[in-house]
């Protein structure tokens, strides 16, 4: 079962990640060929998407920073009432 999962995320993958002929003809020399559709319109979207590409790395970085040392050492937080029901 996971063989065929694994096989339709792949074959999923390669069909999103490569553009149609016509639509890679409308893309700019940098995306040709990517990405599906009419392309950015000007300058501010590329923008717009750098921004966002920071933003979600930041995300990233902060929930795996937070999932792997979390900071609260409180013995009255309320995960010490899920951890300690683990110990038992």
């Amino acid at each position: 079962m996971r063989k065929y999962s694994i096989l339709i995320l792949f074959f999923f993958i390669k069909l999103s990640a490569f553009a149609c002929p016509a639509c890679g003809k409308q893309q700019p020399k940098v995306l040709e060929g990517i990405t599906h559709g009419a392309g950015p319109d000007s300058n501010w979207d590329y923008l717009i998407v750098g921004i966002m590409v920071v933003v979600t790395l930041y995300v990233l970085y902060a929930t795996i920073k937070c999932l792997i040392k979390p900071a609260e050492k409180n013995e009255n937080h309320i995960k010490r009432m899920v951890l300690n029901d683990f110990d038992q």
